[in-house]
């Protein structure tokens, strides 16, 4: 007797596919076969034929809770992941009250968001300029032993919880991560470029909306990762670039990994699909982000990055905010209102529609950059993201005809936001299973109680393949 049998699913094979019924036991995958007579199961759910992927993972959110939950809460959040064909996300420590910095500050965010989630998530480790001085880098390795997956550090402010670093604490910071074994991922843009042409461009008046990328320029990223590349070379740090947005990032990255070091990205959705001229004239603070829009040329080169191995994974930076307090209350302008996107409930769609449908990426290069790359990275791997027996039994389960469009009233997150509204898609999730649950059904939507979801320790150590193709 199985717990489950997933019928007519048809499985990446490397570039190929193959129909099959995926058995699952005990919440794992169990086996494959090709009929299913005269096996037994407590339930049969029907993938109809569709594309069946391992279980897409977005690395990189902000639920904002607890502390911020008027922007979003981990029930809205973990929804609207679902939603999206999401079966894990890996949270961010700056965007609750307090930051998750230490312990204490873990099992209390813990002990807030455990009754809310719908898919499963873990947590990134947090490590700041205060920190370094106040002499609390021990809190790094006790964070890593407790299971997180990797330390965010902020090079720009973030929010008043979470101080960014100045260039000689954000050395001092890889070094004490070094030691864990784990990445240490950089919000990449030089600080002192970023607050002189934000002050200048204010000073002549502009108040335009791509005034704002225009500010925090190319150089501002650029000069960034190099910076951290020269860290992670004296100091031996995994080095891990994210929400990168330009091209030209991507080719640091690839010039490091072809010299050896352990540098890897991730970029987004919306840096592939949209450039800031446009974007930001039409919607102004609702496509304001940091790091900013960039360009149609970086939306290129970074598809490159994403097929070449010089970008290793998607993420969406989920960072929503509340509409009539931090994005148009009245006396509002670009430059006061707050940096932020929602991305889980379409960054899988965009990515197999702009990507796989339109012949830009591959079936395997799409099946590593929304599951399997993600999961070793951060040593998930082969718990999560992968179709191995013993795996947990997550599968996206995607549509791959079905054409519709991004509606930003019609999502489970907060946000009624979009820069990507009314984008035209074709691809979309049919259903997404946890742990052989169907948690979102296109039909019926969100089909188990909050508190379904689990939190997710990194299992142990991996690396990712440093090989670039040419």
């Amino acid at each position: 007797m199985y717990q489950v049998i997933v019928k007519n699913a048809r499985i990446p094979q490397g570039d190929e596919t193959v129909l099959t019924n995926i058995l699952i036991k005990d919440e794992r995958i169990a086996g494959f076969v090709d009929g299913i007579d005269g096996i037994e199961a407590e339930e049969i759910i029907d993938a109809e034929g569709h594309l069946t992927l391992p279980g897409c993972i977005d690395s990189h959110t902000h639920f904002m809770d607890p502390g911020f939950t008027h922007r979003e809460n981990f029930l809205t959040g973990t929804s609207s992941a679902a939603a999206g064909g999401l079966t894990t996300i890996v949270d961010m420590p700056c965007c609750s009250v307090p930051s998750v910095r230490s312990i204490p500050e873990l099992e209390n965010k813990l002990e807030k968001i455990k009754d809310k989630a719908i898919i499963d998530y873990g947590f990134w480790g947090g490590v700041t300029g205060e920190d370094v001085r106040e002499g609390w880098l021990h809190n790094v390795k006790e964070q890593a032993d407790y299971g997180v997956i990797g330390f965010k550090v902020y090079m720009t402010p973030s929010v008043p919880t979470y101080p960014r670093v100045t260039d000689p604490e954000m050395y001092e910071a890889f070094k004490a991560v070094a030691e864990t074994g784990l990445p240490i991922g950089i919000h990449a843009e030089n600080f002192a470029i970023c607050d002189y042409f934000v002050k200048k461009f204010q000073k002549e008046g502009r108040m335009d909306g791509p005034a704002w990328a225009e500010a925090r320029m190319e150089l501002a990223e650029k000069v960034a990762i190099q910076l951290g590349i020269s860290f992670a070379e004296d100091t031996g740090a995994r080095l891990h670039i994210v929400h990168m947005s330009t091209g030209i990032g991507a080719k640091l990255v690839k010039e490091a990994k072809l010299r050896g070091l352990d540098v890897t990205s991730e970029t987004c959705p919306h840096y592939l699909t949209l450039n800031y001229e446009e974007a930001m004239s039409e919607y102004g603070a609702f496509a304001k982000i940091a790091p900013p829009l960039r360009t149609k040329r970086d939306n290129k080169e970074l598809w490159e990055g994403l097929r070449d191995g010089s970008v290793d994974f998607i993420a969406t930076d989920h960072a929503p905010y509340h509409i009539e307090d931090e994005k148009a209350k009245k006396g509002m302008n670009i430059w006061t209102a707050f940096p932020g996107i929602p991305g889980v409930e379409t960054m899988v769609p965009i990515i197999v529609s702009e990507g796989y449908n339109k012949g830009r990426i591959s079936l395997s290069k799409m099946v590593e950059i929304l599951s399997t790359n993600a999961a070793i990275h951060y040593g998930l791997y082969p718990k999560k993201g992968s179709l191995n027996i013993g795996a947990d039994a997550d599968l996206t389960i995607i549509d791959l005809d079905k054409e519709w469009a991004i509606d930003q009233e019609k999502t489970y997150s907060m946000a009624k936001y979009n820069p990507l509204h009314g984008l035209k898609l074709k691809g979309k999730v049919a259903k997404t299973v946890v742990r052989g649950k169907v948690v979102f059904d296109e039909k019926e939507g969100i089909t188990v109680k909050e508190g379904y979801g689990q939190f997710v320790k990194r299992q142990s150590i991996q690396k990712l393949d440093k090989k670039i193709k040419f």
